[in-house]
């Protein structure tokens, strides 16, 4: 994808120039046959990145969405075909309505700037979560571009807003009671694989690779059932510092796993 970096023009946010990328090539060093197929992302650190350099929180928020479009191309140019970024949880409502209504804001931008972008290069968006409670111009934004990239399949780029694990369980297994009730099926029927088929990311594979930035060592209620057997990577890199080479040593330290899946 080499569409411009999204400028949202607001006098009070100090512009800045994105960060140059590098490494467009799969690194000699990484085994292309061993790479994760489906990477979840837990975007942290956005608003310490942002105190430590004394802007306000939102620019790196701003200086984040960077960092997110160059990863989403580095998957591309490097064979990986899912990607599923934390953007948005149910908790992160309790955060001031200066910072909440800029990531609404963002988030809609960032939708409708990169979906020629997305068109082009085969990006299958799909954005996880309550919806009901996102403002309607973000919700139309959201419609337009999973729509229009529906039939697309390059890289499947899953963003979850106002998403909480606990509630997409809590929402699969209601409606598997509801067909209980009504004799759909029967209680024997339910496993593991008919819960997975509830959730929102039923139609992807559960995640190889977990990375979670900014150091903190938790998942944070997200996809607390898919990430049954991801390996995690945690660093103390910043996500808006978080570039290619950064993403180059998680994924060996990736290949350094052995996955034994519970087994020996």
């Amino acid at each position: 994808m080499n569409s411009p970096p999204l400028t949202i023009h607001n006098p009070l946010i100090p512009q800045m120039t994105p960060k140059t990328t590098s490494l467009i090539e799969l690194p000699a060093d990484l085994d292309g046959t061993r790479l994760p197929q489906h990477v979840a992302v837990i975007m942290d650190g956005n608003g310490r990145w942002a105190k430590q350099r004394g802007f306000p929180r939102i620019m790196g928020h701003r200086r984040g969405a960077d960092a997110l479009r160059d990863l989403l191309r580095c998957c591309k140019d490097w064979g990986i075909s899912a990607l599923t970024v934390y953007a948005f949880s149910t908790e992160n409502w309790g955060r001031s309505i200066e910072e909440v209504d800029f990531l609404m804001t963002l988030f809609e931008n960032l939708f409708q700037a990169e979906l020629k972008e997305m068109i082009a290069e085969e990006v299958k968006l799909a954005v996880v979560g309550n919806l009901d409670n996102v403002p309607s111009s973000l919700y139309s934004a959201i419609d337009r571009a999973r729509t229009a990239t529906q039939s697309n399949h390059g890289v499947r780029f899953t963003v979850a807003i106002n998403y909480g694990g606990r509630q997409e369980i809590v929402r699969a297994c209601q409606t598997i009671a509801n067909q209980v009730q009504q004799g759909l099926i029967k209680s024997t029927d339910i496993d593991e694989s008919m819960l997975s088929q509830h959730l929102h990311t039923a139609d992807l594979p559960d995640p190889d690779l977990l990375i979670r930035t900014s150091g903190e060592m938790r998942i944070s209620n997200f996809l607390l059932w898919q990430l049954a057997y991801a390996e995690f990577y945690v660093t103390d890199t910043l996500w808006p510092d978080f570039d290619r080479r950064a993403f180059h040593q998680a994924l060996l330290n990736y290949q350094q796993r052995h996955r034994r899946f519970g087994k020996v």
